[in-house]
């Protein structure tokens, strides 16, 4: 019999077998998929540069047994710390892996903040296909190799790092370079000119480095540059001009860089930009540049530059504008009632000239908004809701500290003198040694005033910029343990990212001395790129720089350890000021980004007297004392009632009266006075004023300072000259010389002012060659208009108005900047405003007084006007009035200008040694306002504020040509013959003038000497 053969089963088994294998090959498909993605190594000769460079570099953790371009490798890192940046990938190492033959060559490395402590490798350039390298936040040293010429990298960072040395011209030739970041190391030297070749460069930062020298002018050929930062470095010359080769830029820093203004008058060709952050330019000033085109700027900084002026409407306009920080120049004028800047979350405006009404849109705005107004001059509107956290108006206003809503701001009446406070500053109340110090716990703010108490407030301004803004960037808190001595004093401090200021008031009136407590409790001390930080800030008291670049760090050795300043100083008003100000120098970055700026510790503030002090106080006294007080009351009444009758009433004393003044000016003693000036001794002698003889004087604090000893030949009433002083005292304006005090004892009376480096401006104008300042055409413009302003401070906006009476060159003093500061109040007319027309006794100078006045004695505003008018005349020709006489037929300069104006030759005026570099423009229109100013008639004069406004462009000068002739008047003539018997009468007895300066060409009106020139022009008929 055949076989038989089941067919269905056998193919059941064949079919089963079947999907078996199927099933293991799907199984299987995973797996070599995975083996088919995974990259191939880099060349050996790649491997092996890595090994190479993980050795200079002191990186330890690569596994060479794994594929650097397999990211799944332990190549591949985890995200790196909050405070570090995240690198791409978080990869080490990347490969590029698109070669034709399927090749993967090693195109960057990623290191950031891993405290790397090696040096930068060569062996970098033994990776050809290498196109970014990133090793900022670690603490690598040396220098950057010249070998690293021959890359082509498009993205290069080592900042933050301790790299030294010179920036190799030799990275030139990496011209594929787009991104280049060397911030915050230790380079020094200049910017390399080959650096113009990196023609595709878009980013360059430089920031916070030691680079010195000129900025090369071969970096104009960067068509392609977006962005430029060169903050905190030490350069020379100004900036540079060249701006308009960079179309592309889209933001620009320039902070503290060491250049000098003005601002480039090709910065607003700049149309791209979003960002834009000038700081901290000393030197020449300049009006707003003209910013109108940047309509997508977000973020606008031009802060201590100089600018003077106001502020263009067009900047009240802008729509994306989020932070504007205008804050710390010479801004002048009105804010504009605009209400589109409705996306400005921060808005400093601080420590301007600013004037007028605070717009009601600024008063508004909700907790989101920060506006800072502090330290300016606007008008008190008491209509508006400005009692704002979010609102800083500390010293804002015209009339004083602050004068809105005190009841809002906590302005506490002072109780009584206060001659001690001690704060620890953001920390909680604490004694220490016996000593009670106030808790300082407010979180602080971007624009914060916060008065805290009866004897202190304080003042917050600024923003901490390239950071998220979080409720703590006002405190430092320390993490670590302290092992310095009064560890409670540093464990918190209070932190500002530009000015901090602690303002202390019911102080006694007299001598202090201020205690600074620093400890630096946020920048580390180890080797790590956190201890990479440089914080460095200034101190001011009572607005006297006192630190200039203080680094808390360097000072105390070392971080977490304390470091204490003292200084001494005089209390007036009751009032102390201590400033921490932030100037643009040090890092930005490091632990972190927003870390810089002043940090304080802790304040004490001690006076050098005692106070008065009642012993033995206790509860049984009271009822002792108050019996006791009756009776004294009762036998005061007793007593005035015999004075009133004529019994035992005497004459008080000079000192007697003169400390009952309610003076706001501070008193000195003669033993201090005699110190300041080594027992007044002939060397330090500057000047004989009409009251006396003028001397410099160096005060323990190491303030200089002017003392002016009265003669006891002085006439002039004490009560009434220093009743004057002591309110030019309370005026604080930068053109009027500001009076510290006096000191009375028995027979002695000095006026102590501030001391002015550069005399006046006859001495600087008319002196000796020798001595004369060479003030050119700019100079000239800044004093006349500081003058100007200093006027209509006293005519128009100071609260009791005031007519100078003596207004003259002599009296124009100049200080370290070439500031010009009105002095000698002597003949000062008060509340005229209220008699806008009375006579009295002539005092002045001849050839600054005016006709009415001179002739007459009718006096108003427009005497100091006529006078302003010669002041200004005097700057333009560079000569004196009187004593210049081109020809016989002229009387003074005044009468050669007239004349010229006639013949329409007024540039004939200019001073020569001006030669062709002065502005013709504004000559002219000074010397139209000049010969306006000097109209017989006093009601064809302007007011000083049109004439702030006419020097400044703002308005046009009227056209108002007068005839010389004046001076050749009948009436005039005789009403001088007058004058002149009735100052020959009185030659020796009362002066009739008083010219007291800090310079020696004053003398009485009655003088020989001046008789005998009025007779001399009355015999010539010229006058």
């Amino acid at each position: 019999m055949g076989r038989v053969v089941n067919c269905p089963s056998t193919m059941k088994i064949l079919f089963g077998y079947i999907i078996l294998t199927v099933l293991v090959l799907i199984c299987m498909e995973p797996n070599q998929v995975d083996a088919q993605v995974e990259p191939p190594y880099p060349p050996d000769y790649e491997v092996k540069a890595l090994r190479e460079i993980a050795a200079e570099l002191g990186k330890k953790d690569w596994n060479f047994s794994e594929n650097p371009c397999n990211n799944k490798s332990s190549w591949f890192t985890p995200p790196p710390p909050p405070n570090v940046p995240q690198a791409i990938n978080n990869s080490t190492v990347t490969c590029n892996c698109s070669f034709p033959n399927g090749e993967c060559h090693i195109d960057g490395i990623y290191l950031s903040g891993q405290d790397l402590d090696g040096i930068l490798p060569r062996s970098l350039v033994k990776l050809p296909y290498i196109r970014t390298l990133e090793l900022y936040l670690n603490y690598l040293k040396g220098s950057i190799p010249h070998e690293w010429a021959a890359l082509k990298l498009e993205t290069m960072s080592v900042a933050m790092n301790r790299l030294s040395g010179s920036i190799p011209g030799s990275l030139g030739n990496i011209t594929t370079l787009k991104y280049l970041s060397l911030e915050n190391n230790l380079f020094s030297g200049t910017i390399p000119p080959e650096f113009g070749k990196l023609v595709n460069l878009e980013n360059l930062t430089l920031n916070a480095n030691y680079l010195t020298g000129k900025f090369p002018s071969s970096l104009a050929n960067l068509s392609n540059l977006k962005e430029l930062r060169i903050s905190s470095n030490n350069f020379t010359g100004k900036i540079p001009n060249i701006f308009q080769s960079w179309k592309q830029l889209e933001k620009l820093e320039i902070q503290a860089s060491g250049f000098e203004g003005p601002i480039p008058s090709s910065l607003p060709l700049l149309h791209n930009l979003v960002e834009l952050r000038i700081s901290d330019l000393p030197g020449e000033g300049s009006k707003f540049p003209n910013l109108k085109n940047m309509k997508n700027i977000y973020r606008l900084m031009l802060r201590s530059c100089n600018i003077s002026g106001p502020i263009p409407d067009y900047i009240w306009e802008y729509s994306r504008l989020q932070i504007l920080d205008l804050s710390f120049n010479k801004l002048e004028g009105n804010i504009s009632d605009f209400e589109s800047l409705t996306k400005t979350q921060y808005m400093y405006l601080t420590n301007n000239l600013l004037t007028g009404l605070i717009p009601d849109w600024m008063s508004i705005r909700d907790s989101r908004y920060q506006i800072d107004l502090s330290y300016n001059n606007f008008s008190e509107s008491t209509g508006s809701p400005f009692c704002r956290e979010n609102l800083n108006l500390f010293k804002s206003f015209s009339g004083g500290k602050n004068l809105v809503l005190d009841n809002c701001l906590k302005n506490f009446p002072c109780s009584k003198d206060w001659y001690s406070v001690n704060i620890n500053c953001a920390g909680g109340a604490t004694t220490i040694n016996g000593i009670d110090y106030e808790a300082d716990e407010d979180l602080g703010g971007p624009a914060k005033y916060f008065p805290l108490r009866e004897t202190w407030e304080t003042s917050s301004t600024g923003l901490f910029w390239d950071t998220s803004v979080t409720s703590r960037d006002f405190i430092a808190q320390n993490v670590s343990i302290l092992r310095t001595n009064n560890s409670e004093l540093y464990t918190r401090a209070r932190l500002s990212p530009l000015s901090l200021t602690y303002y202390f008031r019911c102080l006694a009136n007299g001598s202090y001395r201020v205690t600074l407590h620093f400890a630096e409790i946020v920048i580390r001390d180890n080797r790590s790129y956190q201890s990479l930080g440089r914080r460095i800030f200034d101190v001011y008291v009572q607005e006297k720089l006192v630190l200039k670049d203080f680094n808390i760090k360097d000072e105390a050795k070392g971080v977490d350890k304390a470091v204490i300043r003292e200084f001494k100083t005089i209390v007036r008003n009751k009032t102390l000021t201590i400033r921490f100000h932030w100037a643009g120098k040090g890092t930005t970055a490091i632990p972190r980004r927003g870390t810089y700026g002043p940090l304080i510790s802790a304040i004490s503030v001690d006076s050098d007297f005692k106070p008065p002090v009642l012993s033995g106080w206790n509860k049984n006294m009271k009822f002792v004392l108050g019996a006791g007080v009756s009776v004294l009351c009762l036998i005061f009444v007793i007593l005035g009632i015999l004075w009133w009758q004529g019994y035992f009433r005497r004459k008080p004393s000079r000192e007697q009266v003169l400390r009952g003044l309610d003076l706001q000016a501070g008193f000195f003693t003669f033993k201090q006075m005699k110190a300041a000036t080594n027992n007044f001794d002939a060397a330090n002698k500057v000047g004989e004023g009409g009251f006396g003889a003028v001397y410099k004087g160096i005060l323990l604090d190491g303030t200089i300072i002017a003392i002016k000893k009265l003669s006891s030949k002085s006439r002039q009433g004490d009560r009434e000259f220093l009743n004057e002083l002591a309110t030019i005292s309370g005026l604080q304006h930068p053109n009027v010389v500001r009076l510290y005090g006096c000191c009375v004892e028995g027979t002695q009376l000095l006026l102590v002012y501030e001391y002015m480096e550069n005399n006046s401006l006859s001495h600087a104008l008319f002196g000796p060659k020798e001595s004369q300042l060479k003030l050119d055409w700019p100079t000239r413009q800044k004093i006349c208009l500081g003058v100007a302003k200093g006027l209509a401070l006293l005519h128009e906006e100071s609260s009791l108005k005031i007519v100078h009476r003596d207004i003259k060159t002599t009296n124009v003093l100049l200080d370290s900047d070439l500031n010009a500061k009105i002095s000698d109040f002597g003949l000062a007319k008060f509340d005229v405003e209220e008699n806008s027309h009375i006579s009295t006794r002539v005092a002045g100078t001849i050839g600054y007084m005016a006709p009415e006045y001179a002739l007459w004695g009718y006096l108003t505003y427009k005497a100091d006007v006529y006078s302003f008018g010669i002041v200004a005349l005097e700057i333009v020709a560079g000569k004196n009035n009187t004593k210049y006489r081109p020809e016989e037929d002229y009387v003074c300069l005044q009468d050669w200008a007239l004349v010229l104006q006639q013949k329409g030759k007024l540039m004939e005026l200019v001073d020569p040694r001006l030669g062709t570099e002065f502005n013709e423009e504004e000559a002219i229109r000074m010397t139209r306002v000049a010969l306006l100013c000097t109209n017989s008639s006093p009601a064809l004069r302007p007011t000083m504020s049109e004439v702030v406004n006419m020097l400044e462009g703002r308005t046009l000068v009227p056209e108002l040509i007068m005839d010389p002739s004046i001076f050749a008047d009948e009436s005039r003539f005789g009403a001088l013959k007058d004058q002149l018997n009735q100052m020959r009468s009185r030659k020796d007895s009362e002066p009739t003038m008083v010219t007291g300066s800090s310079d020696s060409s004053t003398a009485w009106l009655g003088s020989s000497s001046n008789i005998n020139q009025i007779q001399s022009k009355l015999d010539s008929s010229l006058y």
